[in-house]
C-alpha cells in the first residue's frame, strides 16, 4: 500500500511542497513590507513613495490605507 511517507519520498511531492515554501516566503515578505506602509505615510512619504520604495503597487498601497480604522 501506498502511505504517506512514500509520497513524501516522490519527486512530485518534494518539488510541490518547495513550491509551497517559496509562495510563503513571497507572501512572508510582502506581509512585512505592507506593515511598514503606516509609519512610511506617518513620516510624510507619498503613497507613490511608499510603493515604490517597497517595491509595490500604488494600489496595494491604497488598500492597506483603506483598511485601517
Amino acid at each position: 500500500m501506498f502511505g504517506l511517507s512514500e509520497l513524501k519520498q516522490t519527486r512530485f511531492y518534494q518539488e510541490a511542497f518547495q513550491e509551497g515554501v517559496k509562495q510563503g516566503e513571497v507572501r512572508g515578505e510582502v506581509k512585512g513590507k505592507l506593515k511598514a506602509v503606516p509609519a512610511m505615510l506617518a513620516a510624510g512619504l507619498t503613497v507613490e513613495q511608499v510603493a515604490e520604495a517597497l517595491d509595490l503597487s500604488v494600489e496595494e498601497i491604497r488598500q492597506v490605507t483603506q483598511s485601517q480604522p
